[in-house]
């Protein structure tokens, strides 16, 4: 045994009767503060993590944009960056902006990601005083650095024994939760919210999901995000192991699972539908054929039934599998885990259990049996197998898919892909490349028949795999409604597709929502949302124009994100009877108006009449008509014309080639 790792485990037989060995993990004695400061004191200096080059450059523009004196900050990083290392590494740097400002508060929203905290300050920092704010472990207020879980500190008057103007920094673990009521009171107490206020502390974030699944923004709590680097650049650069994706569409009909207040699936409903005999069955029988020679693999499921169900259904094909649940008491729980780190059996189940702060790096599969509706929880969950270890290739991650009409989250979403894109062990770079032809079909479709022949000396080709939806009138145009089918399958209301990557979402008033690309370009990644208010004509005035101009509601990195911060601003602003795709009114006939409108668009001798279409599709069509349809009717005529006649030139081009070709080889002899 090494003389520290002697020197810790005799420091800490001093405070318990237990038998305790080098190897036992410390969350096992995390009982009170005072066992936490034996084993601050205990590791030496030397034990001390180098830093990789990002997270010297993450450490760095934090510092940085706090000189500027911005307070309120974010770090976006990829799950196995290194995150807590990180934020530990960073307490140092941060100078105080009093003289009495030295202490630093560490806030988590779950018992593993505090500990995992002083594990982490205890290589950084072991001269420092740390406490734990935790269950029955009570901080003094005094320590260096205090380590809190949200729900204690928030508990009863904890939290006035910390005094805010002795604190530098507060950081928090998991960002991504920092909007939620107990956090925006804890930062409320320390000056941060709802803005930084001068005495206040710094504060940083971190998260590998900064997005919240109702769309909500976190700017209540941070203001900028000034640094980020997502899995795929972790990938790319081998900070995280390789993956490869296999996605399986199982048979599973959850169009009627009910969500819940977070916007999922409701747990026991979705296992209702999932934990069948015959999915789990299709499931492992997916695991044998793809995963059976992988060492580790970390199975997601719905609830604990679920976790029963496909348990037994791995043992009865003779593999060995164990779980983890919250109900797992912890000391089984910790015994199952080191077992689980040493390859003693190859899976092990789990419902909610090891989304967020988890370390087990030698997971080399990662099975989703669990269809959900949020990316962040997508992330999170693949993010488990993305860490390396010796001997680990890469991670297989393989997505379980129910039908994609309800509008889940399943791994080709993350890529920018059709969720109906199946994968089969398609790693990075393939995926990526499908992706790429995605948007290269994108800009031929759009850019159809615009391309200029390039100067002499290239070669001019026409465009490839150019195809057309062809529509005969503008009210054929206005008649499609599979630009509707995808978001409505994501919400509940009665979105209008009205252009590429464009939708609208009209209230009573005349005003209206919009979601579309940032500045409308195929290549951007981001979603913005925009209200438009109609302006009221006060009596015997005209106003100068109808509507005032747009103004920015949600911004979002997915076209998924952007629709739930459209909904969750909808439903509190304007009437559900008007928004909801599934209004009664909407079947019933079109009103004398909207047909007059409609009518004008076509011929005499077809003209509509009310009980030929109803009143939410008339709608919807004049929607599609007041946001351009008739100019994108024209554009798509247009383009067809022109990629029609550059493809006749090249190939009248072509034919005069092969009649001026001169082939070099002997004479053909020309008989009469």
């Amino acid at each position: 045994m090494a003389p520290a790792s002697r020197g810790w485990v005799m420091l800490f037989r001093r405070f318990t009767p237990r038998p305790l060995t080098a190897s036992t993990p410390l969350s096992r004695y995390l009982s009170s503060t005072t066992f936490l400061r034996v084993a601050l004191l205990a590791v030496p200096a030397s034990a001390k993590i180098k830093l990789r080059q990002y997270q010297e450059e993450c450490i760095q523009a934090v510092i940085a944009n706090l000189a500027q004196g911005k307070k309120r900050l974010g770090v976006s990083l990829a799950t196995g960056s290194g995150k807590t290392v990180i934020f530990t590494h960073l307490i140092d740097q941060i100078i105080p902006h009093t003289e009495t400002a030295r202490q630093t508060l560490i806030l988590a929203h779950r018992q593993e990601l505090v500990e995992q905290a002083v594990r982490h300050c205890s290589h950084a920092y072991p001269t420092k005083t740390v406490d734990i704010e935790m269950g029955n472990m009570i901080a003094s207020g005094a320590a260096d650095i205090t380590v809190a879980s949200l729900q204690s500190i928030v508990s009863g008057d904890r939290i006035h024994k910390f005094n805010p103007n002795n604190f530098k920094l507060v950081l928090v673990d998991e960002a991504h939760h920092i909007v939620s009521p107990g956090y925006m009171r804890t930062l409320e107490y320390f000056g941060l919210a709802p803005t930084a206020s001068p005495t206040s502390p710094a504060l940083v974030g971190v998260s590998a999901t900064f997005s919240r699944f109702d769309g909500l923004g976190l700017n209540a709590a941070i203001d900028e995000i000034v640094y980020h680097k997502d899995y795929i650049d972790m990938i790319g650069e081998n900070w995280l192991s390789d993956v490869c994706f296999t996605t399986v569409q199982i048979k599973a009909d959850i169009s009627r699972v009910k969500k819940s207040a977070a916007g999922d699936f409701q747990p026991n409903e979705l296992s209702r539908v999932i934990n069948t005999d015959q999915i789990n069955d299709t499931t492992v029988r997916t695991w044998l054929a793809k995963a059976k020679g992988r060492k580790s693999t970390l199975v997601f499921c719905v609830d604990l039934e679920h976790v029963s169900g496909l348990t037994n259904a791995f043992r009865a094909k003779g593999i060995e599998a164990q779980f983890v649940t919250s109900r797992t008491p912890k000391a089984e729980r910790i015994a199952r885990l080191d077992s689980f780190r040493r390859s003693e059996f190859p899976v092990l189940v789990n419902c909610g259990v090891f989304t967020e702060g988890t370390d087990i790096p030698n997971i080399d599969c990662v099975l989703l049996a669990r269809p959900t509706k949020s990316r962040n929880l997508l992330v999170q969950m693949i993010g488990r197998g993305m860490r390396l270890h010796p001997g680990k290739t890469n991670c297989h991650i393989i997505d379980m898919v129910a039908s994609i009409e309800t509008g889940i989250v399943c791994t080709p979403t993350l890529f920018g892909l059709d969720p109906s894109e199946l994968l089969d062990e398609a790693d990075i770079t393939v995926v990526d490349a499908i992706k790429q032809e995605k948007i290269l079909e994108a800009q031929r479709k759009q850019g159809a028949g615009k391309a200029s022949k390039p100067s002499s000396g290239s070669v001019w080709t026409a465009p490839q795999q150019i195809t057309f939806t062809d529509y005969e009138t503008v009210f054929d145009l206005l008649e499609d409604t599979s630009g509707e089918q995808h978001i409505r399958a994501l919400s509940l209301h009665a979105w209008v597709c009205v252009g590429n990557s464009r939708y609208v979402l009209y209230n009573s008033t005349g005003t209206y929502l919009k979601i579309s690309r940032e500045a409308e370009d195929p290549l951007s990644k981001e979603f913005i949302v925009t209200e438009t208010v109609a302006i009221r004509k006060p009596p015997g005035l005209k106003p100068k124009a109808p509507f005032m101009l747009p103004r920015l509601v949600a911004r979002a990195p997915t076209f998924t994100g952007a629709v739930h911060a459209a909904d969750t601003f909808a439903k509190k602003k304007y009437p559900a009877q008007f928004i909801l795709k599934n209004q009664l009114w909407r079947n019933s006939p079109a009103t004398e108006g909207q047909i007059i409108f409609l009518n004008k668009l076509r011929q005499q001798d077809d003209q509509l009449k009310t009980k030929d279409i109803t009143k939410g599709k008339a709608g919807d069509m004049i929607t599609k008509m007041k946001h351009g349809a008739k100019g994108r009717f024209s554009t798509l005529e247009a383009d067809k014309k022109r990629l029609a006649k550059a493809t006749m030139k090249l190939e009248q081009e072509e034919a005069l080639k092969k009649r001026e070709k001169v082939s070099v080889g002997p004479m053909v002899p020309h008989f009469r």
